[in-house]
């Protein structure tokens, strides 16, 4: 055996076996290293992805709030809207119940006077046929007396002559009497007629015509477009809410509000100027600034009923009449301002009462309430004598005054002296020149007209308007129209004026039915 050979051999195959597990374990170290480097990139980019997943997710959460916040909101605002629109029409409908209650009320409280009245005729009736009865019992006893007189004694004869004569006085008494009334009537209406005179030259108060509608100058006529709003929203809105009518036309610089009710058409002026200084037009700023004229003209109707009663030294008036008085402000009648003319019907029976020394304090009080119902006269059934008399009665004041207010159209009896003094000046501040906004020509065809209906009723000898066609007296013929006609006629004559004229206030129909005994001596 050739150990030299053998030797180097085994030496290589050792070295190669060495060598072998060396570059083994070299290898798997390499392999471990690479996996480790591999897990750890696949680590990062897991890291990573799942860093931009839970971006991804945040940012699509942040995006999915905010729609949802959008929605929310809209949906909000629509459902408000929605909510307004369904309160203001349950309160129109419930204003609308409440009026056909009312209506309902005076319907069945008409229908019971109707029905005593049908039982009042009835019983009158009767009474007129006992009446008739009986006059015509008199008629024959008279009538038998006449026959027995022409059998009787001259001691009898003498009675009968004494009896006569002690009638004839009777009537020459009663005749002086009534010379005597008539006299001094004659000269309490002088008497009269100087104290209104007196007042009057010692009162000068300005007056004011006013009319249906209120101009809002434009800077541009650019703004008409902006008012009116896509298809009409912005001025259908202006209108729901003031209660007024808005007109666009080809006025340049200029649009038009019209409404009866004088308080609603200046707040919708006031808030029309407002807008258009403004410049931003839409419903809901239309619907903030209404509500805040609202407010103001509130205190504005507030404060003019309290420098009123401080300018006319009336104190302890409640808050409430205040109120009413500063409303007289923005109230017509016959283009006369009734706030005015409260105030000048107040110092004319303020002075008249001095001239007949009365108290001047109780008459400036009653004639500055006078037509204090005027100011509530469009919401309350009544007339606005029976109107203010209500409220001043309500509101503490004194029988005197509402009972001025109450009779100053004679639709009350008169109590006192204040009262004929508030109705004198009434109507003095109503008729003096200037005072009302009425043409000549309209103011002669309406008395014209009221005289003319009447006149075409039988029975009618005469008619004639006074107290500048407030009054329209009627004089009939005894022999056609009964006293129980009369009343028939009255309403049959005013039911007719209100169908076929056109007028402010109130007309008072007078029929008077009068019996003379005409006789001539020779």
């Amino acid at each position: 055996m050739n150990w030299n050979i053998i030797i180097p051999i085994a030496a290589a195959v050792v070295f190669g076996i060495i060598g072998f597990w060396v570059g083994i374990n070299a290898s798997r170290r390499a392999a471990r290293k690479f996996l480790a480097a591999r897990e750890a990139d696949g680590a990062a980019i897991i890291a990573e992805a799942k860093k931009r997943a839970e971006e991804i997710q945040r940012q699509g959460e942040i995006r999915a709030k905010e729609d949802w916040d959008r929605e929310r909101v809209k949906f909000e605002a629509q459902t408000s809207a929605a909510r307004r629109e369904l309160e203001r029409l349950e309160q129109k409908l419930a204003e609308r119940e409440a009026f056909l209650a009312r209506r309902e009320a005076v319907l069945t409280q008409k229908e019971a006077d109707l029905i005593k009245k049908d039982r009042d005729l009835a019983a009158r009736e009767k009474l007129t046929r006992a009446k008739m009865e009986r006059l015509d019992q008199l008629i024959e006893q008279e009538n038998a007396r006449l026959e027995r007189i022409a059998g009787l004694s001259a001691e009898e004869a003498k009675r009968e002559l004494i009896h006569n004569l002690e009638n004839e006085a009777r009537l020459e008494a009663a005749r002086l009497i009534r010379e005597i009334k008539e006299e001094a009537k004659a000269r309490a209406e002088a008497e009269a007629r100087e104290v209104i005179a007196a007042a009057i030259q010692r009162c000068a108060i300005a007056h004011t015509s006013e009319t249906t509608v209120s101009v809002v100058n434009l800077p541009s006529d650019e703004l008409k477009g902006r008012i009116i709003g896509r298809e009409g929203r912005n001025i259908r809105t202006f209108e729901a809410i003031t209660g007024v009518e808005v007109m666009i036309d080809d006025t340049p610089g200029a649009i038009i509000i019209s409404g009866f009710d004088p308080i609603r058409r200046e707040i919708a002026r006031r808030a029309m100027e407002k807008l258009v200084q403004d410049g931003r037009i839409h419903p809901a700023r239309i619907e903030e600034v209404v509500s805040r004229v609202q407010q103001e003209m509130d205190q504005i109707i507030k404060s003019t009923g309290e420098e009123v009663a401080l300018e006319m030294g009336i104190i302890g008036l409640h808050p409430e009449l205040v109120k009413f008085l500063g409303r007289l402000r923005f109230r017509t009648s016959y283009g006369q301002n009734v706030l005015l003319h409260s105030r000048e019907v107040a110092y004319l029976a303020a002075l008249m009462a001095q001239e007949l020394e009365l108290d001047p304090v109780i008459a400036k009080r009653a004639g500055l309430l006078h037509d204090i119902g005027k100011a509530a006269d469009q919401t309350i059934e009544g007339t606005h004598a029976q109107i203010g008399a209500e409220l001043a009665r309500r509101y503490g004041e004194e029988p005197l005054v509402v009972n001025a207010i109450a009779a100053h159209h004679e639709e009350t009896t008169m109590d006192s002296a204040y009262a004929f003094l508030v109705a004198a000046a009434d109507g003095v501040s109503g008729s003096r020149p200037g005072a009302r906004r009425e043409s000549f020509e309209t103011y002669i065809k309406r008395i014209e007209n009221l005289e003319a209906i009447a006149a075409s009723f039988p029975g009618v000898e005469r008619a004639y308007a006074v107290q500048a066609g407030r009054e329209i007296r009627v004089l009939v013929e005894p022999s056609k129209v009964s006293d129980q006609d009369a009343s028939e006629l009255a309403a049959r004559i005013a039911s007719q004026i209100e169908s076929e004229l056109k007028y402010p206030g109130q007309i008072k129909v007078t029929v008077i039915r009068e019996t003379r005994a005409v006789n001539y001596a020779h």
